[in-house]
This record gives C-alpha cells, structure tokens and sequence, in this order.
C-alpha cells in the first residue's frame, strides 16, 4: 500500500471533466491507499464552507464515504481555497494540515507545502497572501452575504489572471533561495509541494547535503499524484 499526494485540481462546476476523474479516484485509486493528502487548491475557489452549491455538496460526500471506509485524509490550504474551515473538516472527516507539515515516511523526512509561501520573487503576490491568511481579514469576509463573496472571488480570479498575465514564468516559481531555507529550518530530506502546476522532481544540495523538490502537477489535462511506498515516491500521470 502507498501514501498518496495530490494538489490543484482546482474543482468548479464548469470544468466537470477534473470532478469526475477526481471522483472515479476517490472511489478507485484512493480506497487502496495508505492516507491521501491534499495539499491545497482542491477547488478553484472557496468562499466559506456555508456555501450551499450542489456540485461542493457531492465532493464533500465522496470524501466523507472515503473517510469512512478507513482511508484518513489530510488537507492544506492552498490559494484558492484558504476558506475551508472547521465546518468542512467536520463534514468530511478530513484532517486540516498547517502549511509547512513535516511527516515522515518511510525513514525520509518529509516537508509538505502548498508552495505559494516560497515564490517570494512575487511580491505583490505575497502582499494579498499575507492579507486573505489574516484571521481577521476572513472573519470579515465570512460577516457578508454568499452572493457578495462570491462576487468577490470572481473578481479576485479576474485581477489575478490580468496579473498573471504580465508576469513572467519566473517570477512566480518558487524561489531557490526561499527553498533552500524553508529546507535548512525544518531539516527535510524532501520538499514535496504543488501550486506552480510544473510537475517535477528536483534534485539537488543544501549545505552538501543531498535533498529533492517534488512538484505536483495540476489537473487540466490529466491528473497528478505522488505515490509513495517502500519502494519510494513516484511522480506519476492520470491519464483522463
């Protein structure tokens, strides 16, 4: 049996392909598994877990009836779903993760991230970052309508692809330096993340100490997932 890992899926209503691979997976892949994690951006945007939209209401069963059946799921926040709060957490029977999370897994000491805190090189980025994670900032946004977040969030998708737009592919990578640290503070042999949609597996050296940077992929086109077992991670594609 393995761990699995998955980030970006980015679930909405209007792209049902990556709802339903992501559901055949729950029901299929997933029930094999050791634990599943789910290292942010799970849905394209969430804007409080009293959102009462049918489509949420199905992904949030599959995940309580995978729970359910002995599989112990694990989420972090990502970008887009920062939101999901202790209201979700019940519902499904997940696990909510701080970002960074260390694990370790077959004698490997593992750093889970979403992976948004190291692209530094985005300032602006990391600006509204610091903002929509302020306790504060969410209370306030929780105090309004449902229809008045959403509209917010539709417009916060709009700004950020205008943004993005102008940006070059660098800029908004994580940045090297800001891996090597976040590496050197919590002392992991790998740092496993997702958030840049660039599936890859890094090596490299911290102080000549060999380590990796796994990357996950997104789920546009195919899924994503880390499998990892004795044997040890495999960075794989779902075909759809």
């Amino acid at each position: 049996m393995a761990t699995l890992f998955i980030s970006d899926l980015h679930l909405e209503p209007g792209r049902p392909e990556i709802g339903e691979q992501f559901l055949a997976f729950l029901a299929g892949p997933a029930r094999d598994a050791d634990a599943l994690y789910i290292l942010g951006d799970l849905f394209e945007a969430w804007v409080g877990d009293d959102d009462p939209n049918p489509y949420y209401a199905g992904m949030k069963t599959a995940l309580r009836e995978l729970v359910d059946s002995g599989i112990p799921v694990f989420f972090m926040h990502g970008n887009r779903d920062f939101m999901i709060g202790s209201d979700f957490a019940a519902e499904t029977g997940i696990t909510l993760l701080e970002d960074p999370h260390l694990i370790e897994l077959h004698g490997e000491r593992v750093l889970l991230s979403h992976g948004d805190a190291m692209c530094t090189d985005d300032v602006e980025y990391q600006q509204v970052r610091a903002m929509t994670r302020n306790p504060e900032w969410q209370a306030m946004m929780l105090q309004k309508s449902i229809e008045e977040r959403i509209a917010f969030a539709l417009q916060a998708r709009e700004q950020s692809a205008a943004h993005s737009a102008m940006k070059s592919d660098d800029i908004m990578d994580v940045n090297q330096d800001a891996v090597e640290a976040t590496i050197r503070e919590y002392g992991c042999d790998i740092l496993l993340h997702g958030h840049t949609h660039r599936p890859a597996v890094h090596p490299f050296h911290v102080d000549e100490i060999p380590v990796h940077r796994i990357v996950l992929g997104d789920w546009y086109e195919q899924g994503s997932m880390v499998e990892w077992d004795a044997d040890g991670p495999r960075l794989e594609e779902l075909p759809r």
